[in-house]
């Protein structure tokens, strides 16, 4: 990693929290989840994808199987796969993209271009950075 992208890294570092709620669109979600309310198909992987990395799994299992025709075992499953796939956290534009799948809004506040952005908001362990920007890297290697 170049020393301007640690640099870079490093500044957001200061922002960045380790407290899921600390993210208006996951609190959005993780209220909603409190409630019952159905936040949708992309919403749940959303969700599930983000918050593998800061709740512990039956805290997560226990808030998804509180989803309507969704109970303990299909929760589990999800978080399951979502693990052994290792998804990395969406960015905005495919939480847009997800989001105009279904009826709940997974971003809240999508006409606000800062809103979303989970990597700002969300400090991720390192393995996740790493990965993304391999990824990255490769991709510009092949184009």
């Amino acid at each position: 990693m170049s020393k301007q992208k640690q640099n870079q890294r490093d500044n957001l570092d200061d922002f960045r929290s380790e407290n899921l709620g600390d993210s208006p669109m996951m609190a959005h979600l993780l209220k909603a989840l409190e409630k019952g309310q159905d936040i949708g198909d992309y919403g749940r992987l959303t969700f599930t994808i983000i918050a593998r990395h800061f709740l512990d799994e039956d805290r997560l299992v226990s808030l998804l199987a509180g989803q309507p025709g969704i109970d303990e075992s299909q929760a589990r499953a999800q978080l399951l796969q979502v693990s052994q796939r290792n998804y990395s956290p969406p960015k905005r534009e495919r939480i847009l993209e997800w989001q105009a799948h279904q009826d709940f809004p997974i971003c809240p506040t999508p006409d606000d271009p800062n809103a979303c952005n989970v990597y700002r908001e969300l400090h991720f362990p390192q393995e996740i950075y790493d990965r993304n920007e391999e990824f990255w890297e490769e991709k510009a290697a092949t184009e």
